[in-house]
């Protein structure tokens, strides 16, 4: 009966999810913004930085080193974190040229381009004549208008999440022009004697110029907004996937996938995670800004609260593993897999046991990280915790990265070894069904 479920499942899932996961438009998507990773990770712990005061004693020099800098040390995360999805078109861009087979570099340009003229300037306010002659009267007021800026300013907002699905959109079209051109050969092409370099450049003159023609025209000329009507297409979906019944089937499919063999995260992640950056990035902002903190599942709340010790929240087996297995194949296999759990490394349990296809371990597998969910999003929703604010290194131990993700918030750290705690008890009448059967097969053996 197993055997079938098991074909079932592989012949109408595994195949077309496998084939999704690999989609080159996804795969770009995915590509472009896992490379922003790094920056927000840094990023994310400068915060954490400049935040400091808000958890350490005010006497404390490096509180009040902290709190006078505080503005200073929150410059970097404004250079990279805030505007990250200016970074993301560019990987994107490179990512999905690479498929076609075309040059990176030149199609990250492209998408770049495309994305930054769907952004309309502003034009700052000239001063009135009233106001340069109260500034005559009043010295102060003079020399604060001395420092205005003056000209064009973009929204750095639309450089941020907020802009992340048209930057995705702006990216596909500049790649798909770019394709286009290339494949119909209505470019420009240089002699054989010419440097590499200076003929990609050249072979891009065409795609740039249809780019630069259409999507100015759009926004700038026409005077459509895309950003605007974007953010009313996807207000409803942003505010679904932030809801408890959207975080458990985001958990349930990553859990199911990588029952059957499919990295879950691979599939579900190209999808949802450019919301989760959204959310993230609006939780961070309004953290700077003191303002209220409204989303509770961002992708940090799932690694820290949900897949403690990796997907399957799978640190709970690892130390039944390690420390209570009588069989000796899973006790070598706990202790070898036990350090690597720590830091959220958990592919050695889960080929070695193996949990994929196990029908002892699938059923825990996939269900304690639902009460995970379930627990986790309702302590964060009551203020039991304070909401994710940053994104931490993933490879931190579970307490630790949820303190830090919380923005340094020590119920976080409570949370999670009460999470780790649930997840041993309630995998252990199934850790034990698993023990029992290696201990029959040793005895067998020997």
């Amino acid at each position: 009966m197993f055997e079938k479920i098991t074909a079932f499942i592989d012949n109408k899932f595994s195949t077309p999810m496998a084939k999704l996961g690999e989609q080159r438009h996804l795969r770009a998507v995915r590509d472009g913004i896992v490379a922003t990773l790094p920056l927000i990770i840094v990023a994310s712990m400068f915060m954490v930085i400049a935040f400091l005061p808000n958890s350490l004693p005010k006497d404390w020099a490096i509180t009040k080193f902290v709190a006078a800098n505080q503005l200073k040390i929150l410059l970097p995360y404004r250079m990279s974190m805030y505007i990250m999805t200016l970074y993301a078109v560019f990987g994107i861009g490179y990512s999905l040229s690479k498929s076609y087979k075309l040059d990176g570099l030149s199609g990250g340009i492209l998408a770049e381009l495309a994305y930054l003229l769907t952004i309309i300037p502003r034009m700052i306010p000239v001063l009135t004549p009233s106001l340069q002659k109260l500034a005559e009267k009043n010295k102060e007021l003079s020399d604060f208008m001395t420092q205005l800026p003056t000209g064009f300013v973009l929204p750095m907002t639309n450089l941020g999440s907020a802009g992340m699905f048209v930057g995705i959109l702006a990216a596909f079209f500049a790649i798909e022009v770019y394709r286009l051109t290339q494949k119909s050969g209505f470019k420009i092409s240089m002699p054989a004697q010419v440097p590499e370099s200076v003929a990609r450049s050249f072979e891009s003159l065409t795609p740039t110029v249809i780019i630069l023609l259409v999507v100015s025209s759009i926004t700038m000329f026409i005077g459509i907004d895309l950003h605007s009507i974007m953010s009313k297409i996807i207000s409803p979906l942003i505010t679904a996937t932030d809801s408890l019944p959207s975080v458990l089937l985001i958990v349930f499919l990553v859990q199911f996938f990588w029952a059957f063999g499919i990295h879950g995260m691979s599939i579900v992640g190209s999808l949802a995670r450019p919301i989760w950056l959204i959310l993230l990035e609006s939780n961070t902002t309004a953290w700077v800004a003191g303002e209220k903190i409204s989303n509770v599942a961002p992708e940090p709340f799932y690694q820290w609260f949900i897949w403690t010790g990796g997907a399957g929240a799978t640190i709970g087996l690892s130390i039944l593993l390690a420390f209570v297995s009588k069989s000796k194949y899973a006790k070598t296999l706990g202790r070898t897999a036990f350090v690597p759990a720590l830091f959220n490394i958990n592919e050695p349990i889960i080929f070695g046991a193996p949990i994929i296809l196990n029908p002892s371990l699938m059923l825990p597998f996939i269900f304690i990280p639902l009460l995970n969910a379930a627990i986790s999003y309702c302590a964060l929703s009551f203020g039991w915790v304070s909401k994710i604010v940053a994104n931490s290194p993933w490879t931190l131990p579970g307490p630790i990265g949820a303190y830090l993700a919380t923005g340094n918030d020590l119920r976080a750290i409570v949370l999670s070894i009460f999470l780790i705690v649930l997840s041993t008890v309630l995998y252990y009448p199934f850790f034990r069904i698993y023990d029992n059967q290696l201990l029959a097969q040793e005895s067998e053996e020997t």
